[in-house]
This record gives structure tokens, C-alpha cells and sequence, in this order.
């Protein structure tokens, strides 16, 4: 088992790792639309989930994976009315590889923010 930790996406608010790798596997923390710098990035629910994706690939990257190696993301969404725009900026990431996704609405996410993505990823 390996921790994986790059400067280049948020630091961990809380007693967790950015990600972990298992075997060939990566394991994301939920990311959220804060700048590698803490910076929470307001806005409409598509500004958000652009800097989540960029905060997913950073990590990604520092595991030696990519959004082209995610066979599972899990995103937690604000309000379940927001999901065709979150959809849209998600399409832009994943256009040709489309990894199983789970979507579901939850009350609260941390800093109030609009959406949270983790994801699964193979190594390469």
C-alpha cells in the first residue's frame, strides 16, 4: 500500500490522504472545488466540477494514472436539479472513455461546496 500526495491538488483537510494505491489500483479522496493553494472556487455548479476534474487529474497523475485509466468515479452532487450541467462538464473529461459512475444527492458537502468527485483508477 502506497500514499499518494502531490502538491499540485488541494492538501487533505482532515486526517485522510490524497489517495491511496493498492496492488495496480488507485483510490481517490473525494475532491472538491478547492485550488491546489486551499482556495475555494465559487460559482456555478460547472465551475466547480472543472476544478474538481482538474484536482482529479493532479492526483491521478502523482498515482501514475489518468482519466483514461478511471474504471469507477462516484459523484456526490449538491442538488440532484444541477445534473445536467455537472453532466455536461463531466462529458468534456470523459468523452471517449466512459468509466461506470455512480451520481447521488447529498445534504451537505464539506465547505458547502456544489459537487465532490472520487474515483478508482488503474495504474499504469
Amino acid at each position: 500500500m502506497k500514499t499518494v500526495h502531490t502538491n499540485e491538488a488541494p492538501q487533505a483537510i482532515g486526517p485522510y490522504s490524497q489517495g491511496i494505491i493498492v496492488n495496480n489500483m488507485f483510490y481517490s479522496s473525494g475532491q472538491i472545488p478547492l485550488t491546489a493553494e486551499g482556495e475555494l472556487v465559487t460559482g456555478n455548479v460547472q465551475e466547480q466540477t472543472h476544478q474538481v476534474f482538474k484536482n482529479l487529474k493532479a492526483v491521478l497523475a502523482a498515482a501514475g494514472a489518468s482519466l483514461e485509466t478511471v474504471v469507477k468515479a462516484t459523484v456526490f452532487i449538491k442538488n440532484m436539479d444541477d445534473f445536467p450541467q455537472l453532466n455536461e462538464v463531466y462529458g468534456e473529461y470523459f468523452s471517449n472513455h466512459k468509466p461506470a459512475r455512480s451520481c447521488v444527492e447529498v445534504a451537505r458537502l464539506p465547505k458547502d461546496v456544489l459537487v465532490e468527485i472520487e474515483v478508482i483508477a488503474l495504474v499504469k
